[in-house]
């Protein structure tokens, strides 16, 4: 099986990485990022598809389990699940990143897949 181009890769772990618009758009732009990158280069390669799909669903995964920490903040266990949740997304999306700029495939654990 061949490797793909520079650029398929560049684009898949950009799908990624896309997430990090959280730090500009907090809840949402961790989920408006892959979206946006997804949606424009879906058709340059399945690999970009397929990790531009996983990539979106892992943020809405994590946007949803930071809801239900922000709830359970009243109850205080939010407060060190938040933590734990965005220290998981965060290296859980630099791995997926750095896997698809090497060509693979990477299924984030943990992960509901909404989109298909």
């Amino acid at each position: 099986m061949s490797q793909p181009s520079q650029e398929v890769r560049q684009w898949a772990m950009l799908c990624h990485f896309a997430a990090f618009l959280w730090l500009l758009a907090p809840m949402i732009g961790n989920v408006i990022g892959p979206l946006i990158v997804w949606q424009i280069k879906k058709e340059l390669d399945p690999l970009v598809d397929e990790q531009g799909k996983e990539a979106l669903n892992f943020q809405l995964t994590v946007s949803l389990a930071m809801i239900i920490c922000g709830m359970l903040t009243v109850v205080v266990i939010g407060f060190p699940l938040l933590a734990v949740v965005s220290i998981a997304a965060l290296v859980l999306t630099i791995i997926a990143g750095i896997k698809a700029n090497e060509g693979q495939s990477y299924r984030y654990p943990f992960c509901i897949r909404f989109v298909k």
